[in-house]
């Protein structure tokens, strides 16, 4: 049986990288699945290759830091599809990188916007839903930068994703007793666009393999599986949990 089967999901983020991969994941797993990003054209693209591998897809382009946003994703994954079972709250930003005393306000205020208040806002719209239902799994992506191990110039970003692993315990608290797991992924490099954003050369690419104690970074789907995992009923005992999916970045000094 496959592990989703039945299942309702969102995913955010879900035009390219890991939100991408995830998207597809789910639905190969018989999730039916709500894409969600900014760019409506590649969510289109990617409904109709969900579709034409015989799975079960709507799109709703938005931003979500809009509080409108993620109720209207909600009220789409039960308008069309009667429940919500999982959210993969992917989307984020890494924001203006920059020695911290020349970071705009605005560019702050930005950062934390799309990584940590609209995590929230996803929560406040997606647990009404599963905690009537007494089942359901919420996973954000958070960053071992800030958690375990420290970048230069990534301020913003550490602390808003740092943010978002303390909101992911607060909730798991919160909801445990009712059938509603909350936990959190945090990526390694990964093969994105965001990823290659930071390594945009050879010498840096080069760099940030080096930090990982495999010595290489992660493609979409190796972070797809783990987001799997925490969705799915594998994952049925575990609650609160920054999940590293690191390559070792965590482990590894030298």
């Amino acid at each position: 049986m496959s592990s989703l089967k039945d299942r309702v999901a969102i995913v955010t983020g879900a035009s390219s990288g890991i939100g991408r991969a995830t998207a597809l994941l789910f639905a190969k797993e018989g999730a039916r699945v709500v894409v969600a990003a900014r760019r409506k054209p590649l969510l289109d693209e990617l409904v109709d290759e969900i579709r034409r591998a015989e799975g079960s897809a709507v799109a709703l382009a938005g931003d979500v830091r809009d509080e409108a946003f993620a109720a209207a994703l909600v009220e789409t994954a039960l308008g069309s599809f009667g429940s919500l079972d999982v959210a993969f709250n992917n989307a984020g930003t890494l924001g203006v990188m920059g020695p911290t005393p020349e970071v705009a306000r605005a560019d702050w205020d930005d950062t934390l916007a799309a990584n940590l208040t609209s995590a929230f806002l996803a929560a406040k719209h997606q647990l009404p839903v599963m905690l009537k239902q007494g089942r359901g799994s919420l996973i954000f992506t958070s960053t071992f930068v800030g958690y375990t191990v420290a970048l230069p110039q990534m301020a913003a970003y550490a602390a808003s994703k740092a943010g978002v692993i303390g909101l992911t315990k607060a909730l798991a608290v919160e909801v445990a007793e009712r059938g509603v797991r909350v936990n959190a992924l945090l990526p390694g490099g990964t093969d994105t666009p965001m990823g290659r954003a930071v390594a945009n050369t050879p010498e840096a690419l080069a760099f940030v393999r080096g930090l990982h104690a495999m010595k290489r970074i992660a493609t979409p789907e190796e972070m797809a599986r783990s987001a799997l995992y925490l969705a799915s009923d594998a994952s049925s005992f575990t609650t609160g949990t920054a999940l590293l999916v690191d390559g070792g970045v965590s482990i590894h000094r030298g």
